[in-house]
C-alpha cells in the first residue's frame, strides 16, 4: 500500500528556519552531506553540529510498540536539561488497529526548543517511523515539513513477504523522490543483539538514537529511563539502558546527524506533567477531598492518577457504576461538607445534566471539569475539539446558570482547579472547567508550585444555625445564602431538587418561584464584578484582533507574534472565563476594524454555495460573542481531531485581512 499523496517537492517550497540553518551549516569548506544510512552503513568520519532554536519530532509505531513512551521520554529529557517542550500524542481511532495500517499509526510529537514552547508547532522537521505504513498516515495528513528527515525502519525490505517487500520498495522510492531525506535504519537486527522480542526494545533504541541526534545528556536519558521503569526489576532496567547506549552508539557510528538545542538556564525548579496529571495535582493542591468519576476517554487518566496518589493526602476516589452515578455521588459528598470534583467528557456531561441541574436548584458547590473529545455521539473519542462550549454554558432544562472556565495550557489545568473549588463554595454553585484531549496529554514544564494554605477554601463553618436563618436566606444583592451542611445544630431542613422557598420547602408560587430563579442568577453576576479584564496580546487596537479560548492559547500568540513581525497590525483576546464573562470585552472589541474567533468547533464557510450570511452557523464562541455584544464577529475553525497550528491560523488571519476569509 502506498500513497498517491506524495508530491516532487516544488522549486519554491521555502525551508524552514531549521531546514535553512541545516543546510547553510552543510554548505560550509570541508562540510560533507549527510549520507544515506543502511544496515552496516560506513562510520561518519566528522560530525557538524547545527545549532537550531527548535526541532519538531515525530516517534509513530504500531499500537503496542511503545513509541509513545520513547516521545515522552524524549520530551522529559529535553525538558530536565532546560529545553522548552510541548507534546501531542499521536493516538489511532481504534484500541487495538490492525499492524501495518495507515489508519493505525501510535506515537509522540515532540517540539523541543531553547525558549519557552506553548504548542506542538507547525509540520515535523524529523520523523521515526517503526514502519512505513504509519509513516504514510503521518504523510497523508501532512503532519511532515518539505525536506523531512526519515529514520525508517529497514527489516521490511526483506521481510520475506513479496506484497510487503513491494509496498515498502515502492513507498521508500516515493517518498525519496518527493524530498524528504529517508535514512534506513536495522533496527530489528540492532535490538535483537541485545534482546529476544524486538518490538519491546525499538523504542528505547530509537531513544538513544535521538539522543544522539540531539545532542543530548546520556547521564539524564539514563536517569530517566530508571525513572519510568522504578516499579520493574533491575534487570528490566538495565536492559532499557542497555539498548538506549546500542541506539546511541549506532547513531554516532552511522549517521551524519548532529543537531543541538541550546537550553536555557533554569532560574527556578520545574515539573514535566500533562495536563491530565496537572488536574489531579490541582485537585489535591485546593483541599478537595473526593472525586467521583466514571472511566471515559481522555479524561480517565486523571481519575487514574488520583486514585494512586490521593488517599495519600486523605482524599478518596470513587468509581461509580455509571456516569450519573458519580455525579450523583459528588453531590451527595459536597452536601456533606466535602467539595467535590467529578470528571469527565462529553459523552459524561451529558449524562451528569439532570444531577448537575439539582445542585444548581439545591445550591450544592460541585466542580466538573470536561475533557472534550470530538462528537456527538461517541465521535472521536482520542481526538481533540472543543464543540462542547454552548452545552457547557446552557445544557439542561430549565433556567440553569453555571460558572464555565476554560484551561489554555498545562500550568492552567492545575490552577484553574484551585480556582475552580474557591468558586464552587463561595458562591454555592456549579463550576465547570472545560478543557480537552490535546491538553490531557500534552506535557509542558511549568515552575514547581509552592503549595500555599491560601489555596484552600477555609474550614466549614459548623457553628450552630442563629435562631431564625433559612437555609436560602438569599441576599438581595448577591443572590448567596448561608451553607448548611447536615447535622448543623439548628440546621435541620428538607432538601428538595423541586422549586423551593426560603425554608426549602416545596412552592410552585409564581412570585416564590421568580425569586429563586433571580437569586441563583444574581451569583453569576456577583462573580462577574470580580472578574479582571483579559489583557490584549499585541497591541490594544489594530486591524484585526483574533478571539480564543481554552487550548488554541498557545497557537494563536505564536501566530500573532509571526504576523506582527511581518508588519500586519493584529492582536489577540483570550478569554478564560466564559460565563459570566468578565467587563470590558465589548471595549477591547470596538478598537479592532475586525474581530475573529479562532476554535476547534465547526462553523459553515462562506465558500460554499448554499450558505449564506441567513443560514450559516457561527462557531461557538462567535455566537456567544455576537448575541452578548451585537458586534460583528467572524470566525475561522478546524475539526481535523488535532490541535490547530500556528501556520493554520497565520494563514486564516491573511485571508482576513486581505477580505478573503
Amino acid at each position: 500500500m502506498t500513497t498517491k499523496a506524495l508530491k516532487k517537492k516544488k522549486p519554491n517550497d521555502q525551508p524552514t528556519q531549521a531546514q535553512a540553518q541545516a543546510q547553510a551549516q552543510a554548505k560550509k569548506p570541508g562540510a560533507k552531506p549527510a549520507p544515506v544510512a543502511k544496515s552496516g552503513g560506513a562510520p561518519a568520519n566528522t560530525k557538524r553540529v547545527v545549532e537550531l532554536s527548535e526541532h519538531i519530532v515525530e516517534v509513530v509505531s504500531d499500537s503496542g510498540e511503545g513509541a509513545q513512551r520513547c516521545g515522552q521520554s524524549l520530551a522529559a529529557i529535553a525538558a530536565r536539561m532546560g529545553n522548552g517542550i510541548w507534546t501531542v500524542e499521536i493516538i489511532p481511532a481504534e484500541i487495538q488497529p490492525p499492524a501495518r495500517s495507515i489508519a493505525g499509526g501510535s506515537g509522540n510529537r515532540v517540539r523541543m526548543a531553547t525558549d519557552r514552547v506553548t504548542n506542538g508547532g507547525d509540520e515535523a522537521d524529523l520523523i521515526v517511523a517503526f514502519n512505513e505504513q504509519v509513516l504514510l498516515g503521518r504523510v497523508h495528513v501532512h503532519e511532515l515539513k518539505p525536506g523531512c528527515i526519515i529514520l525508517l525502519e529497514s527489516k521490511w525490505r526483506t521481510d520475506g513477504d513479496p506484497e510487503i517487500e513491494a509496498a515498502y520498495t515502492q513507498t521508500y522510492s516515493e517518498l525519496v523522490d518527493s524530498g524528504y531525506v529517508v535514512h534506513e535504519i536495522p533496527m530489528e537486527i540492532e535490538c535483537l543483539k541485545y534482546v529476544a522480542d524486538a518490538r519491546r526494545g525499538k523504542n528505547m533504541f530509537a531513544l538513544g538514537m535521538l539522543s544522539s541526534i540531539y545532542s543530548l545528556d546520556m547521564q539524564i536519558a539514563r536517569e530517566q529511563i530508571a525513572f519510568i521503569f522504578a516499579s520493574k526489576d533491575k534487570n528490566i532496567i538495565d536492559s532499557n539502558i542497555m539498548l538506549l547506549e546500542a541506539g546511541h552508539t549506532w547513531a554516532e557510528k552511522n549517521l551524519d546527524i548532529k543537531f543541538r538545542i541550546p537550553p536555557t538556564k533554569l532560574r527556578e525548579p520545574q515539573i514535566v506533567v500533562n495536563g491530565n496529571l496537572a488536574l489531579g495535582l490541582g485537585v489535591m493542591a485546593s483541599g478537595m477531598e473526593i472525586c467521583a468519576m466514571y472511566p471515559i476517554t481522555p479524561a480517565t487518566s486523571a481519575s487514574h492518577y488520583l486514585s494512586e496518589v490521593f488517599e495519600s493526602v486523605g482524599g478518596v476516589v470513587h468509581q461509580a457504576e455509571d456516569e450519573i452515578a458519580a455525579c450523583a455521588f459528588a453531590v451527595g459528598a459536597s452536601y456533606a461538607g466535602k467539595c467535590a470534583v467529578t470528571i469527565t467528557s462529553g459523552p459524561g456531561l451529558a449524562l451528569k445534566q439532570e444531577v448537575i441541574g439539582l445542585a444548581v436548584m439545591t445550591e450544592i458547590p460541585l466542580v466538573v471539569v470536561n475533557v472534550q473529545r470530538g462528537g456527538p455521539s461517541t465521535g472521536l473519542p482520542t481526538k481533540t475539539e472543543q464543540g462542547d462550549l454552548l452545552f457547557a454554558c446552557f445544557g439542561g432544562h430549565g433556567d440553569n446558570p453555571k460558572v464555565v472556565m476554560a484551561v489554555s495550557d498545562i500550568e492552567d489545568c492545575f490552577y484553574s482547579m484551585i480556582t475552580a473549588r474557591k468558586i464552587a463554595e463561595t458562591f454555592n454553585t456549579v463550576v465547570i472547567v472545560l478543557t480537552d484531549a490535546s491538553l490531557a496529554s500534552a506535557q509542558q514544564p511549568f515552575p514547581r508550585p509552592n503549595i500555599s494554605e491560601d489555596w484552600m477554601a477555609p474550614p466549614f463553618d459548623q457553628s450552630p444555625i442563629p435562631e431564625g436563618l433559612v437555609p436560602y436566606d438569599w441576599d438581595h444583592r448577591t443572590g448567596l445564602a448561608r451553607r448548611f451542611i447536615p447535622g448543623q445544630p439548628g440546621g435541620m431542613h428538607c432538601l428538595t431538587g423541586l422549586a423551593h422557598d426560603r425554608k426549602s420547602c416545596v412552592a410552585y408560587d409564581p412570585d416564590i418561584n421568580h425569586e429563586g430563579i433571580l437569586h441563583r442568577s444574581l451569583k453569576l453576576a456577583a462573580l462577574q464584578k470580580t472578574l479582571k479584564t483579559p489583557p490584549v496580546f499585541g497591541e490594544r487596537e489594530g486591524d484585526l484582533l483574533i478571539v480564543g479560548w481554552g487550548s488554541t492559547k498557545g497557537s494563536i500568540e505564536e501566530a500573532i507574534s509571526r504576523l506582527r513581525k511581518d508588519g500586519h497590525k493584529v492582536s489577540s483576546l483570550h478569554l478564560r472565563f466564559i460565563q459570566p464573562m468578565p467587563s470590558g470585552i465589548k471595549e477591547i472589541l470596538s478598537r479592532f476594524d475586525q474581530v475573529m474567533t479562532v476554535e476547534g468547533n465547526w462553523s459553515d464557510s462562506l465558500d460554499h454555495e448554499l450558505i449564506d450570511e441567513e443560514n450559516r452557523r457561527y462557531s461557538e464562541l462567535a455566537l456567544l460573542l455576537r448575541a452578548r455584544f451585537l458586534v460583528d464577529v467572524d470566525c475561522w475553525t478546524e475539526v481535523r481531531g488535532r490541535p490547530i497550528k500556528p501556520g493554520s491560523i497565520v494563514r486564516a488571519a491573511v485571508q482576513r485581512l486581505q477580505g478573503k476569509g
